[in-house]
């Protein structure tokens, strides 16, 4: 019972703080012009259901694709970065086997040859 009386106490207050706000002739002038606002846009949603629902399911739809659009593009780039994680171990193991075969000496030296081989080629097709 002390709850119905707190609500309905606030009811009057606020009721009582509005009508002395309205001693105001700013307020007043203010209030009227929101009213009026107000009451043309209730106007115009019940004179006109079916472009305001429409608006809604123009709306609607475009939030459904533009969410079905992230999905899609989330899906892909978790399907890269799953990618990735898999390859990146294969890369480094090629890395690995790369500089192991070219740091040992003797390849290096065979690998020299090759180039120099290259190159005298390069120069004599060049003349």
């Amino acid at each position: 019972m002390g709850k119905n009386l707190f609500l309905k106490g606030m009811f009057y207050g606020a009721l009582a703080g509005g009508a002395l706000s309205l001693l105001d002739k700013k307020t007043r002038q203010d209030m009227k012009v929101n009213v009026k606002k107000v009451y043309e846009h209730v106007s115009y949603v019940i004179h006109h259901p079916g472009e305001i629902t429409e608006n809604v399911k123009e709306t609607a739809e475009k939030i459904r694709n533009t969410i079905e659009q992230v999905s899609e593009d989330i899906s892909y780039i978790t399907g890269k970065v799953d990618e990735l994680r898999e390859l990146t171990p294969q890369v480094k193991e090629v890395v690995k086997e790369t500089k192991s075969t070219f740091s040992k000496s003797e390849d290096s030296a065979i690998v020299e040859d090759l180039l120099k081989e290259v190159v005298t080629e390069e120069d004599t097709a060049e003349n």
